[in-house]
């Protein structure tokens, strides 16, 4: 199993995690909150952030984060943020380091989506919550200084599904036109069938084993006709959607279908810039924020992202 060099000693001390990170989601929450807390809670000059709710497809109130440059005036492109974590945590107390970077680097508007989590809401409470959140979005785009035509939808691993299938969405309905989509470690598809879902089972990263839980957690064990819109990989016809961007880890389970995904993206006449990062797992970046490997990846797909709102 090849790691980079860089993050070999980082990548010896990792402890094992549990092998169903889902069975206990509260001690999973409250172990994810603890890793982010120093960079959730950290203030950010860069961005002023506004706390705010949009009304849910159920009459149910989804909170919101909205990050804008600070000092920044006149009409700014936007980037719907779709945080990640499984489907079922991810939720901090403080605005995503992700968002925050996001925002001050790409100069955006950034909506921040807390969505509701599995297991207490499945598919669809979360995409559907997104979806809400994206046509605020749009409808309200005069009165947040934003562009309506320059909206992008970005997220990380159960984010990066989100996004895509967000794309999905809102091509389908006739909603809101998605300007760009950031889709960073997705995950994509149900089935867990790929050659990197089976073989990368290292109980210290995320692993195959680990995404079959994800999905079970997220849809239920006993899913049938399982809609793209929860699993985008499902979906037969790609075409129409917006320019991608796909990153991905060589250690990540999930290496596989973002690929394919990708592939298919090209195939159905989408422009599509791919970054692969050899010897990296799932979400590394947390685990060697420091790291020269981990500033060339986030600044690397943050480019792309800016590229595509300010072309």
């Amino acid at each position: 199993m090849y790691i980079h060099p860089e993050l070999a000693g980082v990548f010896a001390a990792l402890p094992q995690r549990p092998e169903n990170p889902f069975a206990d989601i509260e001690a999973t929450r409250s172990s994810f909150r603890a890793l982010m807390a120093p960079l959730a809670s950290a203030r950010d000059p860069r961005v002023t952030v506004q706390r705010t709710t949009v009304t849910g497809p159920d009459g149910n109130e989804i909170p919101v984060q909205i990050l804008r440059p600070a000092g920044a005036h006149g009409v700014l492109p936007a980037v719907l943020y779709l945080h990640g974590g499984g489907f079922a945590y991810g939720e901090l107390d403080g605005s995503s380091p992700m968002a925050r970077d996001v925002c001050a680097e790409v100069g955006a508007v950034v909506v921040n989506v807390h969505y509701r989590l599995a297991p207490e809401h499945r598919f669809p409470a979360g995409i559907e919550d997104c979806y809400a959140a994206l046509c605020r979005l749009a409808g309200n785009a005069a009165d947040l200084g934003v562009a309506p035509e320059r909206i992008a939808v970005a997220g990380a691993s159960a984010g990066g599904c989100l996004s895509a299938a967000l794309c999905l969405l809102a091509r389908d309905r006739g909603g809101p036109r998605i300007a760009y989509q950031c889709l960073l470690i997705p995950c994509l598809d149900d089935r867990t069938r790929t050659a990197s879902i089976r073989r990368i089972t290292d109980g210290r990263i995320p692993n195959g084993p680990g995404m079959r839980h994800m999905w079970d957690t997220y849809l239920g064990s006993d899913r049938l006709d399982v809609s793209p819109y929860a699993a985008p990989a499902r979906a037969t016809d790609l075409s129409g959607l917006p320019p991608a961007y796909v990153l991905t880890c060589g250690l990540d389970p999930l290496r596989d279908e973002a690929l394919d995904y990708a592939r298919r993206l090209i195939e159905a006449d989408v422009p599509v810039e791919t970054h692969h990062v050899p010897g990296a797992w799932h979400f590394f970046e947390a685990h060697a924020p420091g790291s020269a490997l981990a500033g060339a990846a986030t600044a690397h797909w943050i480019a792309a992202l800016r590229s595509g709102l300010h072309r």
